[in-house]
């Protein structure tokens, strides 16, 4: 199977690995390339580094399978790729070979370079590799069979070749239940009346924060069922249901830092975020998790869903969902305005098979922003022909959508990164949402319940112990510590009046 690893300085793709290797393994086949990295945080299934690799564990029991991302930071100067080991072994396949796979590598496409400590190492030399192997490369960019390997029996040909073909086929079935996405709909309008500061000529995403809602267990799923022949079931051939989510249910938006920019593919560039894992500790002290993304968009010409890079994007963020190639409910939602002016929210999700291609960096941005353009390493089928383009409705799901106004949350504090906006994240704005305490059935600790306004709080009191509180006391439906109510309300400047 393959893993990948994200690091600081690009994303690697390992192989050579199974279900039943350890950590341990993972960190021996990067070592085959990269012998002197030095790692400033450990591998870790979160990107937060917060739940490092167990290195003597199988990774089956780590929940990784194949398509799975981890995440690392090295020290860029200790990461230098070599290929030392492979020289030795004229039967390795190369890290060009494989599109990235770590392994061995080839001396007719190496140079010479001084390491940090000053020794001299082979490292890739890219152009090389895709102008000595011409006409006789195996596919473009990649080395010729004989630098592979000495010999080729015609079964390993055809595996070898079958890895780089996708025969295209539209998913029918989605991961969402009848249910489908339910927004809240504060949160929805505050996100779509922002857009419409910009006459929706700006886009913008945000992350959707709320709940699964989990299909009933159904009598027939308490035990296994098999395939039949004639009525007899054979054994060995228990069937894997994957149960669905009847409904992902919204309950607050959160938008990260980002720059406006048209001229980049996804209309935006995301920025470094400081607050990506405080943001993600509180929903999960407040019982939400991420279970999707937004994003606004221009008017489109009519049967446009989303564009290639938006493809691209969803399925990487199904992809980190999923913790790899399995079906997830992780939605995509889409804003824009119509030639009437009415706003429309659509809900979608992208096809395993999508999932797979990016996995595999099969996919790439082209000219039309219609299609998804096919890396030349790679072959897309569509009906018996090859294709260097598939259709982006190809690979999209319709998920019903809907609004409802949450039970437990208001969203009326300012939003967070947002500019040229008439309202910012200040002790004033939180003054004028919590005076209201008291007034219209309002009560503190309703007005508390605010995703944005908690997220501001947590730049001023402690996340694990203050803010925790009151997300207990917003959870359970409960008053409030007075220690608590007087401390922000002293910040807020509402005089005890609360």
């Amino acid at each position: 199977m393959l893993i990948r690893v994200q690091t600081n300085i690009g994303q690697w793709r390992i192989g050579n690995i199974t279900p039943d290797s350890t950590g341990q393994d993972v960190l021996n086949e990067i070592s085959k390339t990269r012998p002197h990295v030095s790692y400033i945080n450990p591998l870790s299934l979160d990107r937060v580094y917060q739940t490092p690799l167990n290195v003597n564990q199988p990774l089956s029991q780590q929940s990784i399978i194949h398509g799975t991302m981890l995440y690392c930071r090295v020290d860029e100067s200790t990461a230098v790729s070599t290929s030392t080991a492979a020289a030795n072994d004229p039967n390795a396949i190369s890290e060009i070979g494989q599109g990235g796979v770590a392994g061995g590598g080839n001396p007719k496409h190496l140079k010479r370079v001084i390491g940090a400590d000053g020794s001299i190492q082979l490292v890739h030399d890219p152009s090389a590799a895709t102008s000595s192997g011409g006409d006789k490369s195996f596919r473009k960019g990649m080395l010729p069979l004989r630098d592979m390997k000495m010999s080729w029996t015609l079964k390993e040909f055809v595996a070898m070749d079958e890895q780089f073909n996708f025969k295209i086929q539209r998913q029918t079935e989605r991961w969402v239940g009848e249910g489908g996405v339910s927004l809240d709909q504060e949160s929805a309008n505050s996100f779509q009346s922002y857009l419409r500061t910009f006459s929706f000529q700006r886009q913008r995403f945000g992350f959707l924060y709320g709940k699964f809602i989990n299909e009933e267990e159904k009598d027939e799923d308490k035990y296994p069922q098999r395939e039949t022949l004639f009525g007899t079931e054979l054994p060995g051939t228990e069937i894997k249901r994957h149960r669905k989510n009847t409904k992902v249910v919204v309950e607050a938006i959160y938008e990260p830092p980002q720059d406006s920019d048209p001229d980049s593919p996804e209309g935006f560039i995301v920025l470094d975020d400081p607050m990506e894992e405080t943001v993600d500790n509180l929903a999960n002290m407040l019982g939400l998790q991420k279970v999707g993304w937004i994003f606004g968009h221009p008017p489109r010409e009519k049967g446009f869903q989303m564009s290639a890079a938006e493809i691209i994007m969803a399925a990487e963020l199904q992809l980190e969902s999923a913790g790899g190639l399995e079906p997830t409910p992780f939605v995509t939602v889409k804003v824009t305005v119509g030639d009437d002016g009415n706003v429309s929210f659509e809900a979608f999700q992208v096809s395993k098979q999508c999932m797979e291609m990016v996995a595999e960096e099969a996919l790439t941005i082209g000219e039309n922003p219609g299609f998804c353009y096919v890396k030349d390493t790679f072959t897309a089928i569509q009906e018996g022909k090859g294709s260097k383009t598939v259709e982006n409705n190809f690979f999209l799901t319709v998920v019903p959508i809907v609004q409802h106004s949450s039970e437990t949350f208001v969203s009326q504090f300012p939003k967070a990164n947002r500019d040229h906006d008439s309202r910012h994240q200040t002790h004033d704005e939180m003054k004028n949402q919590l005076s209201k305490s008291g007034t219209a059935g309002w009560k503190f600790e309703d007005l508390l319940a605010d995703f944005n306004l908690l997220i501001y709080l947590c730049k001023f009191l402690d996340v694990q112990t203050d803010v925790a509180k009151i997300c207990q006391s917003i959870v359970n439906g409960v008053p409030l510590e007075e220690g608590y109510k007087l401390i922000i309300a002293s910040m807020a400047g509402l005089d005890n009046a609360y």
